[in-house]
């Protein structure tokens, strides 16, 4: 999609309501669904994060989106696809501060170029109990992507047609933390598989953009 006819869709994308649990439940395997739905996240004390979906012109003038892909490390989102974003921390005046400062150490765009579009809704992942609010972000012109050599091994340029085109949604066999070798919903985006948590936010961007572009 070209980035002007995007940008001027924004408005809109603005307006309507967000699919939320809806969208994010395409994305569970039907096993782990009904667990999730009993959940009292107030009560786990769960730790906070804010993350960036940032859109933006392309060098063809098309729309794309950035995708990390995080270091091996111990821990339960080691080697896997996110969004640029983490941990709240003392100094962030609120989440979506936090997504910004996270987007421009681990990406290196300038958190005061990102216009927030809007608020996604909040997601909570339960092998991390980290509670994480996502949003949507708009940059007017191509970014000079910079990877944060401690926390990144990739940045991902996924182009939004590529995104949204339906065949890219799948189902892998895959090993999670709650279980060996089952099918889960996920999208294949730049012949990575993009699956869980990031996953089920992309779930409801796209049922955002469908209903918006």
């Amino acid at each position: 999609m070209d980035f002007q006819d995007f940008k001027n869709k924004v408005p809109k994308l603005k307006k309507i309501v967000l699919p939320g649990e809806k969208a994010h439940h395409k994305l569970i395997p039907g096993s782990r669904r009904e667990e999730m739905k009993n959940l009292k996240i107030e009560d786990l004390s769960p730790n906070k994060a804010g993350v960036m979906a940032v859109f933006y012109p392309n060098t063809f003038g098309n729309t794309s989106m950035v995708l990390i892909l995080r270091r091996t490390y111990k821990g339960v989102h080691s080697n896997q696809i996110g969004f640029p974003g983490g941990r709240e921390e003392p100094e962030d005046e609120n989440l979506q501060d936090t997504a910004l400062r996270e987007t421009e150490e681990e990406v290196g765009i300038p958190r005061d170029k990102i216009q927030v579009i809007r608020e996604l809704t909040k997601l909570y992942i339960p092998p991390s109990n980290f509670w994480v609010q996502p949003y949507l972000g708009l940059l007017d012109h191509t970014p000079n992507l910079i990877k944060q050599e401690s926390e990144v091994a990739q940045i991902l340029e996924v182009d939004l047609d590529h995104f949204l085109d339906h065949s890219n949604f799948v189902n892998e066999e895959l090993s999670t933390s709650y279980s060996k070798k089952m099918l889960v919903p996920a999208f294949k985006l730049n012949n990575q598989i993009v699956w869980g948590a990031t996953g089920m936010m992309l779930s409801e961007i796209r049922e955002l953009f469908r209903k918006g572009l």
